[in-house]
């Protein structure tokens, strides 16, 4: 399994893998909308030439107080075509990703899901750290994680996505 960064070739393998993991185009139509926004990052998993599973981290911004400046992704969408699916290659690409967001200056990332499988890589509730979110959603599935040791001690406020996830 081979866990890189999106390629121009990839687009239509990696919107096949989100309208097949979700069964909706709501996930593949966002990534395509926010392909080449900056700060952006598209990894995929590739096997034996087939891109498997994909993992996408898009911007983020607190209406609030954070010094400037702050870098902080939203993880998601996170897919994984259906007969490969509970076999960890999510899990793969949320670690990979993860390490590559702290590589690249990420101070924190966020993500809107279910607690019981986000808790493994360390995220925890964003509400404990001052933040929420701009979507009326229960307190415990939007959890954040900080990529450096006390990140957020500065911030607290609204987190807000991109315009485009507005249509999900």
């Amino acid at each position: 399994m081979e866990i890189r960064a999106e390629k121009s070739g990839d687009i239509a393998a990696i919107r096949m893998v989100n309208l097949a993991a979700f069964g909706r185009d709501s996930e593949a139509n966002l990534v395509d909308q926010l392909r080449g926004v900056a700060s952006t990052l598209s990894l995929v998993a590739v096997e034996a030439e087939q891109i498997v599973g994909h993992v996408f981290f898009s911007p983020v911004t607190i209406e609030g107080t954070c010094p400037d400046p702050f870098l902080m992704l939203g993880l998601g969408p996170v897919a994984v075509l259906p007969d490969r699916q509970r076999q960890g290659i999510g899990s793969l690409l949320i670690h990979h990703g993860l390490e590559v967001c702290r590589q690249l200056g990420c101070k924190a990332v966020v993500v809107l899901g279910y607690p019981e499988y986000y808790r493994r890589f360390g995220f925890g509730p964003a509400k404990q750290k001052g933040l929420s979110c701009e979507y009326p959603v229960p307190n415990e599935v939007f959890m954040v994680l900080e990529l450096e040791p006390d990140a957020l001690v500065a911030c607290q406020g609204l987190i807000k996505y991109r315009p485009e996830f507005h249509g999900l």
